[in-house]
């Protein structure tokens, strides 16, 4: 088993396309560690770069204790399963599963209890005789994972792997990719664009822009303490909301101003030093949208933090209601309970969550307090 360090690792391609400008990562062994962000920001590159398939032009890769940039792919202890499954179409099922065995001249018998306890795991036994073009995508997907278990890895690399299947199968999926993690015990490196993805599946997630690690933490630690507006507007759905505000002091006691209202800030959420240095100053507020409250207990309760908006939308999604608002020409969503009777073209009254508040630099776009 193997963690995986990156220490001011640069990939820049030909024509001087710089697209990892200086990554420094470590992740643990056994680590299942998500890669993500938009199209573009780097983490295919850095999986290629794991698996051998793209050259480090500066800085050093190691998978365990080992120097890796020079390593071939074959001799990287490396399995990669891959977004489009890349089977072989005239191979059966088992011969799928079993090739990277047969090319390393394992024994016969070897091979074959290998191959059924993969495909008992992933419940593929009665497909073994199959042909990749009778498979369903999840199917296909599977052999896939069977194909890269049985060669029994120090690391396995996953790109974008579920985005060709369904939203009922990629769901199925995650849970299966969850279970194989647990039942190997190896590490996990997982690139994806789907951050629920990357909420649900990861020990710990790597959110990346311009080839640059803007934050990595637990899922749930993203979500409560971004650092930085691409974090907080790229984890969580639906996004957070933004609101252009300045901070205020009043008495030695901080109010934020935004959009006709007036909220205070929650003594002990940041540094009186801190927020003296942005008294006046244009900020960010942020807030989630389930942390715009309608029910008659938060609304009591909030007497100095009422807002008022209009309803655009009221999109019921079955458990809960969005409510796309309208508030003095700025956008919002809310979410709320599918009990709330409100109705598109109507006012309706929120309670904003002081405490779940965040105020973020306009300038530098990093936070002040959450």
């Amino acid at each position: 088993m193997a963690g995986i360090t990156f220490k001011h690792v640069k990939k820049v391609y030909p024509g001087g396309v710089e697209v990892i400008p200086d990554l420094n990562l470590e992740i643990k062994d056994k680590e299942f560690v998500i890669l993500v962000g938009p199209s573009g920001c780097g983490k295919s590159t850095t999986l290629r770069m794991i698996a051998g398939l793209e050259d480090i032009t500066e800085g050093e890769l190691f998978i365990g204790d080992r120097l890796v940039n020079g390593v071939a792919p074959k001799d990287r202890d490396i399995a990669m399963v891959f977004q489009n499954y890349a089977l072989y179409p005239h191979m059966t099922v088992y011969k799928n599963i079993a090739f990277g065995l047969s090319l390393r001249k394992m024994p016969k018998d070897e091979i074959d209890r290998k191959v059924h306890e993969a495909a008992r795991v992933l419940d593929l036994e009665p497909l073994l005789d199959r042909k990749p073009k009778a498979l369903s995508g999840g199917q296909r997907q599977r052999v896939a994972l069977g194909r890269a278990m049985v060669r029994n890895p120090a690391v396995f690399l996953l790109d974008e792997p579920l985005s060709n299947l369904d939203a009922k199968l990629r769901t199925a999926m995650r849970s299966e990719i969850i279970r194989l993690h647990k039942r190997l015990d190896t590490t996990f490196v997982y690139v994806t664009h789907d951050q629920t993805e990357a909420m649900t599946m990861g020990d710990r997630i790597v959110v990346m822009k311009d080839g640059i690690i803007q934050q990595a933490d637990t899922p749930q630690n993203l979500y409560d303490y971004p650092c930085n507006l691409f974090v907080a507007g790229f984890i969580g759905s639906p996004q957070m909301n933004f609101i252009d505000a300045q901070l205020r002091k009043e008495n030695d006691r901080y109010f934020i101003d935004f959009l006709g209202f007036s909220i205070p800030v929650p003594e002990g959420k940041a540094d009186q030093a801190v927020l003296d240095k942005y008294v006046g100053v244009d900020v960010v507020l942020g807030i989630r949208p389930e942390d715009l409250h309608t029910e008659e207990i938060f609304l009591e309760a909030s007497a100095d933090s009422i807002v008022h908006a209009d309803i655009d939308i009221a999109e019921l999604m079955g458990s809960e209601i969005y409510l796309y608002l309208e508030c003095k020409g700025t956008k919002l969503i809310a979410r709320v309970p599918a009990r709330f009777r409100g109705q598109a073209g109507e006012q309706a009254t929120f309670a904003l969550d002081k405490n779940k508040m965040h105020l973020f630099d306009k300038e530098t776009q990093w936070e002040i307090f959450h």
